[in-house]
């Protein structure tokens, strides 16, 4: 079983993009009913995301916060585009930005389509408790705010949410 530990930030300012060395374009969607994920019903989403030319079928545990079970199998590109076009709620359109720091790799999601305007930094650890330098660039952590998960984006994109969700960050959203 593998166990994805992440967590996610809000950038301050695009500093991070003359860090980036690489960047691949993403294509993602949910094929569980998106309302009875949200409903707290269903204990796992299942998503596919073709990453440039490679394809991938994902199953992640439900929790909120940095840990969660995931397990990820690479499919074939035209299986996982005919995937897409069975997937409930918005596709997912971003750019994955690549960038070194401290001997961490973080992963700045730049999103397109109904969630244009939205970036946000994450960083996978080998441990809950792992300690990592913070770039300058990095705003507040938003790990605990589910509607930044991109399953929560996909049922309610960023193009719908009010000026003062755009603003506000509740640290205590998702416990």
């Amino acid at each position: 079983m593998g166990i994805e530990i992440e967590r996610k930030f809000l950038p301050v300012d695009d500093a991070w993009r003359a860090a980036a060395h690489k960047v691949v374009p993403m294509a993602q969607g949910y094929l569980n009913d998106l309302a009875i994920v949200d409903s707290g019903a269903m204990q796992a989403s299942v998503r596919v995301r073709i990453e440039g030319e490679a394809a991938f079928l994902n199953i992640k545990s439900r929790e909120a916060g940095p840990s969660r079970q995931e397990f990820e199998y690479e499919i074939p590109l035209a299986d996982a585009r005919a995937l897409l076009a069975l997937c409930v709620g918005g596709r997912i359109d971003k750019h994955r930005h690549y960038v070194q720091h401290a001997g961490h790799l973080w992963e700045i999601d730049e999103f397109h389509g109904d969630n244009a305007g939205l970036v946000v930094a994450e960083i996978e650890l080998g441990r809950v408790d792992e300690a990592f330098a913070k770039p300058e660039w990095l705003g507040v952590e938003a790990t605990h705010a589910q509607r930044y998960y991109n399953l929560a984006l996909a049922s309610r994109p960023y193009s719908q949410w009010r000026e003062d969700e755009r603003l506000a960050l509740d640290l205590t959203e998702g416990h």
